[in-house]
């Protein structure tokens, strides 16, 4: 069994980044910007807007951080969205999903120019990503692919079953393991709350994509032998024999279900490094306009 260490990877990825922008501002280019925007206080979202700003910082990016009650209003919020959008020294950001239940998610991804979108969820990104055109990749779906490269993962007539279909994850990350490209090229099946018989679908997956949100979901009748699976899950369980008290837990049963497999993402430190280190190389890409030229 193959550990697929998103750690590792992001780690090579990190130091070829810093060597790059190093490069790039030394030949006069302007240093890379990113901002995230952050409502409320969630402890989650949180600590991964905090990887963010220190992974800047380490690679020789600039990052703001323009945090905000949960009680801002739709319409202050869209204006912030719209300020930077405006500001020329800022090469691309994000909002930190999730957001307060008053404000249309929608309607602040489709507000945020497609040309700084490095979160890669504005649907001309996303359609750009469908026609297989140069775009920002949404990042945890940019990371899993980049993992599946580099280990080297056959995914060429590949069986892949995805479960889940949001647009952050699921959806995304199926079109890609379908497009033309390598990796890519896989027979994809979408699975979700609604799919009869789920277990048929994912016994006969060579690559199994479980983006659920639901611990330790997937057990290990549900996979046949030699399985490359990528576990996409990152939820706090509660756990007193933790300094946190709590614990990080994927979708797949880790345990029991690894023995299986030819290869697995382990949760921490599978795809959730690769989120962070794809946003930031969707900044760089952004500064030097190689998507959307300046």
């Amino acid at each position: 069994m193959q550990i697929l260490s998103g750690k590792d990877l992001s780690n090579i990825i990190q130091a070829q980044v810093k060597v790059e922008v190093a490069e790039w501002v030394a030949n006069g280019g302007k240093q890379p910007h990113l901002a995230v925007i952050l409502v409320g206080s969630d402890g989650a979202s949180e600590t991964y807007v905090g990887h963010k700003v220190r992974m800047c910082e380490r690679l020789g990016i600039k990052s703001s951080l323009v945090k905000h009650s949960d009680e801002i209003s739709e319409e202050d919020l869209l204006a912030e969205v719209e300020r930077l959008n405006n500001d020329d020294d800022i090469d691309g950001f994000i909002v930190q999903l999730p957001l307060p239940k008053h404000i249309n998610v929608d309607k602040v991804i489709e507000t945020i120019d497609h040309r700084k979108d490095v979160d890669g969820f504005h649907s001309i990104n996303v359609g750009r990503m469908a026609q297989n055109v140069p775009c920002f990749l949404p990042a945890t779906p940019y990371g899993i692919m980049q993992i599946l490269e580099h280990y080297q993962i056959d995914t060429q007539g590949k069986e892949c079953v995805v479960l889940g279909r949001s647009n952050i994850v699921g959806r995304p990350v199926s079109i890609l393991m379908s497009n033309n490209g390598n990796p890519g090229n896989a027979t994809v099946t979408v699975c979700h709350s609604r799919t009869k018989d789920l277990k048929k679908h994912t016994l006969n997956a060579d690559i199994l994509i479980v983006a659920l949100g639901i611990p330790e979901f997937v057990k290990a009748d549900m996979v046949k032998e030699g399985v490359v699976i990528i576990d996409v899950g990152t939820t706090r369980v509660e756990d007193a024999s933790r300094k946190r008290g709590y614990r990080l837990s994927g979708d797949v049963k880790y345990d029991e279900v690894a023995p299986k497999c030819s290869a697995i993402t382990p949760v921490p430190g599978g795809v959730g490094p690769m989120t962070v280190i794809s946003l930031i190389k969707n900044t760089v890409r952004a500064v030097k306009g190689e998507v959307y030229p300046k």
